[in-house]
């Protein structure tokens, strides 16, 4: 049965979330530490915390994860976790010799009320943390936000560790936000051809999409370096990919060290990657040359080619709020329409946005953030107003069976299907292989229920 027992009628609900589209915090600044060369990520909770993030992570990315933690028991929840952190910090660098851990809280130690900046400099007077090896640290409370507001915090967390020398170093901060590893490749490839030095944050390209070489490494050769996170506050600007994920780590690099920063969306489809191509190429000074320039003819041409596929086909999309408005936008461009999109990932500015994109429809997209924005709530819109496409992660397989809909996986977690690890959907190139996703799973549909007088060898 699955879902099926979902009600057509939508009821008012108060204080009941069911099927949340979010996870936790601690997640999301496990998934930005691991951006960090040579970084352990540090659960400060109980075991089952920690693992539960590891297992999530590990069954998106395919690559085992490492993380430490505090491994709170029943005294730790009383007395609270500041003689388990100490102990950890110091087991962690003599065993497993990091150049930086990455600490996050839980709800347990964020309930209890544990100082990090004061553990964390306790450990450093106490001469737990080797000479040139750090501590950085975001609080990660599961109880509000989501993962997205967790890899915010671990982010800024990381900007919290610039330094301004007076002395410009030429290039350019790019906050990349929550995409893939390959979307981390794609972003340094573009900046490549456009001849601009970048310090991406975090950068998990290399980390989690490595090869199988035969050989185990604790710390692949991946990630940004602690030298380059310091000297980001020495750079002529910063660019934050997203308002959500990016955007407070991005402002304060503004505030600290004086570097000048704009918040963009995240560039998935045509309209939003010119943005980022022509805010680089601003920034730096420089001009676009004649590959990227081709790149972007492809995609132009794929879109005009297949644009029948495409029109007025209705999509309901949930996910994550950087990644949908970006993807919203490049679906009303190319005259697809979003009917039901939903984020439990707080914040009225993403309702606001959605709306702002879909003015043009001819009806008013249901769009919901926050707690309320569920799964649940996303299955009853789509019986009631139902549509020919899916975009979301794993956990829309089940409405997508239940309501006979195609499912195009996106986002995270992707749990049953590899491929988003080393494939980019950020870019011009991205922007190619998401059409020939989306056309895929329209055509298959097509050819699966057009009868035999309708059903064509060549589209």
């Amino acid at each position: 049965m699955l879902l099926r027992h979902t009600p057509k009628e939508i009821g008012e609900r108060g204080a009941l979330t069911i099927n949340p589209a979010k996870t936790c915090q601690p997640i999301g600044a496990m998934y930005a530490a691991l951006g960090i060369h040579g970084c352990l990520p540090h659960s400060h909770g109980s075991q089952g915390c920690c693992a539960y993030h590891r297992s999530t992570l590990t069954r998106h990315y395919k690559e085992p994860i490492s993380a430490a933690t505090s491994s709170f028991t029943e005294g730790s929840s009383v007395f609270g976790g500041q003689a388990n952190l100490l102990q950890a910090i110091e087991t962690i660098f003599t065993v497993y010799d990091p150049e930086v851990i990455a600490v996050h809280t839980t709800c347990l130690s964020e309930t209890i009320g544990d100082d990090l900046p004061q553990i964390i400099d306790k450990a450093d007077k106490a001469g737990k943390i080797p000479p040139g090896r750090r501590v950085i640290y975001a609080n990660t409370p599961s109880y509000v936000g989501s993962h997205v507001t967790g890899f915010s915090n671990m982010v800024k967390g990381m900007a919290a560790t610039a330094r301004k020398s007076g002395q410009k170093n030429g290039k350019v901060n790019v906050i990349p936000g929550w995409v893939e590893p390959a979307d981390m490749e794609e972003i340094k490839r573009l900046a490549a051809l456009l001849g601009v030095e970048i310090i991406l944050f975090p950068d998990t390209s290399g980390v989690l999409n490595g090869p199988l070489d035969g050989q185990f490494q604790m710390y692949p050769p991946g990630g940004v370096t602690m030298d380059e996170l310091k000297s980001t506050g020495d750079s002529t600007g910063t660019l934050a990919l997203g308002e959500w994920c990016s955007a407070e780590a991005a402002r304060l690099l503004d505030t600290s060290c004086k570097v000048p920063c704009r918040v963009l969306e995240m560039p998935y489809g045509l309209k939003a990657t010119d943005r980022f191509v022509d805010a680089l190429r601003t920034i730096a000074g420089v001009s676009v040359g004649d590959e990227i320039n081709h790149e972007r003819g492809q995609l132009v041409d794929m879109i005009s080619d297949m644009h029948q596929y495409f029109y007025h086909k209705q999509v309901a999309m949930a996910g994550d709020p950087d990644q949908l408005i970006a993807l919203c936008e490049f679906l009303v461009s190319i005259d697809m329409w979003p009917r039901h999109v939903v984020t439990g990932t707080p914040g009225r500015a993403f309702e606001e946005r959605i709306r702002q994109i879909t003015a043009g429809l001819p009806y008013q997209v249901n769009v919901k953030a926050g707690a309320g924005a569920d799964l649940f709530l996303f299955h009853q819109w789509i019986k009631n107003d139902p549509v020919d496409l899916l975009l979301g992660n794993t956990y829309l397989k089940y409405i997508a069976r239940d309501e006979d809909i195609p499912l195009l996986r996106f986002g995270f977690p992707i749990l049953d299907r590899v491929g988003h690890q080393y494939f980019p959907s950020v870019g011009y190139k991205g922007g190619l292989r998401l059409l020939e996703k989306i056309l895929g799973a329209l055509l298959d549909r097509k050819d699966r229920d057009d009868p035999e007088q309708s059903f064509e060898l060549v589209m």
